[in-house]
C-alpha cells in the first residue's frame, strides 16, 4: 500500500461511547452519520434519539470533546447543516416530509425543505430563512486569519434553483445571551447565479463553481476575506460538458440520504489547489465502455490537460467504476479501487515518468469503502458510508520498497521524485534513497540516477515554497522522455489559461499570477542550464595556463569558491569520513566560482524584485548544497565499505572494497562532468589515490590520459614519497612524470632524485633561459666558464651561451644553486653517456 490512512475521526469510536451515555440515543438506530466538517475541524453529526427526534451534535478534534448542539422533536431528514466559529448559530436545513408524512399528508401546501438560523447560545430564538420546493445547502464562513470577526457571522445558502446566496448576520450578548440583531429582514447579496456546479474549499475560504457560456462552460472562483466580503478572482474556459448533469455540489456537507437512494453517479469532478500555486481540475465520467476508464487532469496554472484511457484488467459489472480523486499537496491521485492508483505530479506534468501509475497491492487502500470518497481539503479523505475521516500520505517504507523491487526505468524515476518531494525534509530517509542509488547506478538506462538525484533534490532543498525559483532552477537532467505505460494512453491538450480578476494579488493567487506568467514567457527557456557554464569553464582553464586571464575577474571568481566552501564549512560542524576540503584545487573552485556568477547573473535577469543580497545568498546556498550532497553520497560509500581511517598509502595493493569505491567514484565524476557541476576539493586526489591501488598500470594510464583521473599535486607528492626505487614504481613514476601539468611537474621533480627527473630540470631550465633571453643580443665575449674543454662543439656553444644569460641576471633558477648551466653541462654528458650505453 503506497499510500497511508490514518483515522482523524471514527463516529463508532470518538462519537459512540458518548451518546451510549445519553438518555437520548436510540443504540440499534443506524442513522448516526456525519452532516458536515468545518475549517477548524468541528465535525457536525447527527444521530436519532429513543423517541425518534434528531439531534445534532459537534465532535472538537482538537480537544477530543463532544458537544449536544441542539434536539429536533421530530423524526427529519437533515440535508445540510454549519454552525459558525464562535458555536453561538446554528443553520439546518432538512426536508419538512417523510415517506409517511407524503402518504397522509393534508390538502395544504407545505414546501419541501425548510432552512432555519438557530441560535444556541443558549438555545433561545429561531428564524427561518427559507421554506421552498428545492433544497438548500447551508455553509458558515470562518475567518482565514486568527482574528474573530464576532459579532457579525456570514452564512451561505447554495440552492438546488442554482444560486448562491450570502446572509450577514449581527448578533448581540443580552444577558449572557447571544441574540441576533435585528430578526426581521437580514442582509444578503447574490454571489453567484445559473451555476451548475460549485465545489467549497473550506481551508482557504475559496468558492469555485461552474457556468455555462454560449461555447463552453467557465470556471470561476470567489475569494472570501475576513475583512472585506468577497471578490470574483478568477475566471477560466473549461472544454468539459456538463450541461445536461444538475446541479453538482462538492464539499457542502454530506446528505446520506440521498446518496443512498440516487442513481450511479454520472460525472465526478473535482477542483484541487496546493500552497504553491498549482491549480488543478479533475474530471471524470460514467464509462460507456465497460473494459475502460477515462478521466482528465486540465494543470490551469500549466496552460494544458492530460487525458488518460485505462484499459482494466478485469471488469465486474457490479464493481464501482467512479474515479476517486484525492489531493495529495504536490500529487493528485485518481483512485479506481480494485484496479489502480495514479499519482500525478502536478508541478512537473509533461513527462509521464515523474508520475506513478500502479495496480495489484501497491495500488489498494484499505480501511475505505468502496464508494462515497471525498478529498474534503488536503491530505484528508472522508469516507461517507462509514463516518471516517481519514488523512492520508504516502507510506515512506512502501515507497522505498517499491523503489527497491521495481525493475522499469519509469517506476524507479517516478518513485525517486516522489521520495525526493514527500521525504527530503527527512535525512534518514535521504540516506535510504542513497543507498538504493548507489545499488543501481547500472540498472538505470533511461536516467543516470547520480544526476537525477543531484538536480531534483537542489531542485526540492530550494523552492519548496518560491514560485519564483521554480521557474528558474532545473528539476531534473532529462530533457525529453519516450517511455510508455502499458495499458494507458494519454493525450495532451492545450487549454486556455486562466484570467485573474484582480491585481496585487497575495498568497495563493500570486503564486499562481506567476505560473501563469511563466507559461505566458516560454518557462522552458527560464531553466538555468549548464552550456554557457561550461563554455566559460572550459575558456577560463584554457586563459590560465596560458597565462592570459584577467586578474581581477579571476580573483572575483575565486572570492565566489570562498564564499561558498566557508557556507559549507559552517553546516558541517562534525568530522568527516572523507578527506575532502583539505587540499587547493584550482580548477574545481574555478569551476564553483563560476556557477555562482553565471546563476547570479541568471537570477537578476529574472527576479527583478529580489535584492541582490538576497540573490547572493540563494546562488550561494545552492552550489553550497550541491557540494554537500556530493559529501553525503561520498560519506555512504565510505561507510558502505567501512573504508576509515581515510589514510592511503601506495606501497601496497588495493582491496575489492577499494575498488568498488573507485567504481563508485567514476560513476560520480561522469555524472558530476556530464551535468558541469563542480566537486568537493579532493575528490580528484582521492579517486587517483584509489586508481593507483586498484588499478594494473597499462590501465591506470590510459584512464589518466582519457581525463578520467586528474594529476593533483597532493597525490602526487604522496606518491613519490611513499614508493622507493623499485623498477617497477620507477616504471610507474616516469609515466607519472612525463603526463604532468609543467607547473605541478616543475615541484615534483625536485622530490626525485633520479636522472629523469634530473634531465627533466635540465631540459626545463635551458627552455626558460632561452624564453627570457628573447631577442636579446650578446654585448661581450662569452667567458669562458667551462669545466673542462669539450670537443663536441654544440655542447660547448650552448653551454656557453647558458653562461652568457646567467652574468645578464637572467636565470629563473638563481635562488638555488644546483641549478646552472654547469648543471645542463652534466647532464647533457651523463645523458649522452646513457645514450651510447658507455
Amino acid at each position: 500500500m503506497l499510500l497511508q490512512l490514518g483515522a482523524a475521526f471514527d463516529l463508532r469510536r470518538d462519537v459512540g461511547p458518548w451518546l451510549a451515555a445519553q438518555d437520548t440515543f436510540e443504540e440499534t438506530s443506524s442513522t448516526l452519520y456525519v452532516l458536515n466538517v468545518e475549517r477548524n475541524g468541528k465535525i457536525i453529526y447527527t444521530w436519532k434519539g429513543h423517541l425518534r427526534n434528531t439531534c445534532i451534535g459537534l465532535y472538537d478534534s482538537q480537544t477530543r470533546q463532544n458537544e449536544h448542539l441542539y434536539t429536533f422533536e421530530r423524526d427529519l431528514h437533515i440535508i445540510s447543516c454549519s454552525v459558525n466559529n464562535e458555536r453561538t448559530l446554528l443553520a439546518v436545513s432538512f426536508l419538512q416530509m417523510t415517506k409517511e408524512d407524503k402518504v397522509n399528508q393534508l390538502l395544504q401546501p407545505v414546501s419541501k425543505c425548510l432552512t432555519l438560523l438557530i441560535e444556541i447560545h443558549p438555545v433561545n430564538y429561531v428564524k427561518v430563512l427559507k421554506a421552498v420546493d428545492s433544497c438548500i445547502r447551508v455553509q458558515f464562513l470562518y475567518p482565514v486569519e486568527s482574528g474573530n470577526p464576532f459579532p457579525e457571522s456570514h452564512l451561505l445558502l447554495i440552492s438546488e434553483d442554482r444560486y448562491i446566496e450570502q446572509f450577514h448576520i449581527h448578533v448581540v450578548t443580552e444577558e449572557h445571551k447571544v441574540v441576533i440583531q435585528n430578526t426581521g429582514q437580514l442582509p444578503r447579496e447574490r454571489v453567484a447565479d445559473d451555476l451548475i456546479w460549485a465545489q467549497w474549499d473550506m481551508t482557504e475560504q475559496r468558492l469555485f463553481y461552474i457556468v455555462p457560456k454560449e461555447s463552453r462552460n467557465t470556471l470561476k472562483c470567489v475569494q472570501f476575506y475576513p475583512d472585506e466580503n468577497f471578490k470574483l478572482i478568477l475566471e477560466a474556459p473549461l472544454d468539459i460538458s456538463l450541461s445536461d448533469m444538475g446541479l453538482k455540489l462538492v464539499n457542502f456537507g454530506y446528505d446520506y440520504y440521498q446518496d443512498t437512494e440516487m442513481a450511479p453517479k454520472t460525472v465526478n469532478l473535482q477542483v484541487f489547489t496546493s500552497k504553491t500555486g498549482s491549480l488543478c481540475v479533475c474530471y471524470s465520467q460514467a464509462p460507456d465502455i465497460p473494459e475502460e476508464v477515462t478521466y482528465s487532469i486540465s494543470f490551469l496554472h500549466k496552460g494544458y490537460s492530460k487525458t488518460f484511457t485505462v484499459a482494466l484488467e478485469k471488469t465486474n459489472s457490479l464493481q464501482v467504476k467512479e474515479v476517486a480523486f484525492l489531493n495529495l499537496e504536490y500529487y493528485v491521485a485518481a483512485y479506481l479501487p480494485g484496479h489502480f492508483l495514479h499519482l500525478l505530479n502536478i508541478h512537473h506534468p509533461d513527462l509521464m515518468c515523474y508520475s506513478l501509475f500502479l495496480t495489484g497491492e501497491d495500488a489498494s487502500i484499505k480501511l475505505l469503502h468502496d464508494t462515497s470518497i471525498q478529498s474534503i481539503c488536503k491530505l484528508t479523505l472522508l469516507d461517507c458510508c462509514s463516518g471516517r475521516l481519514f488523512t492520508v500520505k504516502i507510506n515512506e517504507d512502501s515507497l522505498m520498497r517499491f523503489m527497491w523491487n521495481s525493475k522499469l526505468d519509469r517506476d524507479r524515476l517516478a518513485a525517486l521524485h516522489c521520495a525526493l518531494v514527500h521525504l527530503g525534509s527527512a535525512a534518514d530517509l535521504e540516506d535510504q534513497i542513497i543507498q538504493w542509488i548507489l545499488e543501481n547506478l547500472s540498472p538505470c538506462h533511461a536516467f543516470d540516477p547520480i544526476q537525477e538525484f543531484i538536480i531534483a533534490s537542489l531542485y526540492w532543498r530550494m523552492c519548496p515554497e518560491s514560485s519564483q525559483l521554480d521557474k528558474l532552477l532545473p528539476y531534473t537532467s532529462l530533457l525529453y522522455w519516450n517511455g510508455v505505460v502499458p495499458g494507458i494512453a494519454c493525450t495532451t491538450d492545450l487549454i486556455s489559461l486562466p484570467i485573474l480578476k484582480v491585481q496585487n494579488c497575495k498568497g495563493f493567487w500570486e503564486k499562481l499570477n506567476l505560473y501563469l506568467e511563466n507559461v505566458k514567457y516560454a518557462e522552458p527557456q527560464l531553466h538555468y542550464n549548464n552550456n554557457v557554464l561550461r563554455r566559460e569553464w572550459y575558456k577560463l582553464l584554457s586563459e590560465e595556463k596560458e597565462g592570459r586571464g584577467a586578474p581581477v575577474y579571476l580573483k572575483n571568481i575565486f572570492e565566489n569558491a570562498r564564499k561558498v566552501l566557508s557556507n559549507l564549512d559552517t553546516w558541517n560542524m562534525e568530522e568527516r569520513l572523507v578527506p575532502f576540503f583539505q587540499e587547493e584545487d584550482c580548477q574545481q573552485q574555478l569551476l564553483m566560482g563560476l556557477m555562482v556568477a553565471q546563476l547570479k547573473d541568471h537570477l537578476m535577469r529574472h527576479l527583478q524584485y529580489v535584492g541582490k543580497k538576497k540573490i547572493d545568498q540563494i546562488v550561494v546556498d545552492y552550489v553550497s548544497n550541491l557540494l554537500d550532497l556530493m559529501c553525503r553520497m561520498m560519506e555512504a560509500v565510505w561507510r558502505k565499505y567501512n573504508l576509515y581511517p581515510c589514510i592511503f598509502s601506495f606501497d601496497k595493493r588495493g582491496n575489492a572494497a577499494e575498488f568498488a569505491v573507485f567504481h563508485i567514484m567514476s560513476r560520480i565524476l561522469e555524472a558530476a562532468n556530464g551535468l558541469c557541476m563542480p566537486l568537493p576539493p579532493g575528490f580528484h586526489s582521492l579517486h587517483l589515490g584509489l586508481g593507483v591501488r586498484c588499478l594494473p598500470l597499462h590501465t591506470l594510464l590510459h584512464y589518466i590520459d582519457n581525463g578520467v583521473l586528474h594529476l593533483t599535486e597532493t597525490c602526487v607528492r604522496k606518491l613519490f614519497k611513499d614508493l622507493d626505487n623499485t623498477e617497477k614504481n620507477e616504471k610507474l613514476k616516469f609515466s607519472i612524470v612525463t603526463r604532468l601539468p609543467e607547473a605541478i611537474g616543475q615541484k615534483i621533480c625536485k622530490l626525485w632524485n633520479h636522472p629523469v627527473t634530473s634531465n627533466f630540470i635540465a631540459r626545463n631550465y635551458v627552455k626558460l633561459l632561452l624564453e627570457k633571453l628573447g631577442t636579446r643580443q650578446r654585448g661581450r665575449p662569452i667567458p669562458d666558464r667551462m669545466s673542462i674543454h669539450i670537443e663536441f662543439l654544440p655542447l660547448n656553444y650552448l653551454a656557453s651561451m647558458l653562461a652568457e644569460i646567467e652574468d645578464q641576471g637572467l636565470n629563473p633558477f638563481k635562488e638555488q644553486d644546483h641549478v646552472n648551466a654547469k648543471f645542463v653541462e652534466e647532464m647533457a654528458l651523463k645523458h649522452t653517456e646513457m645514450l651510447l650505453d658507455l
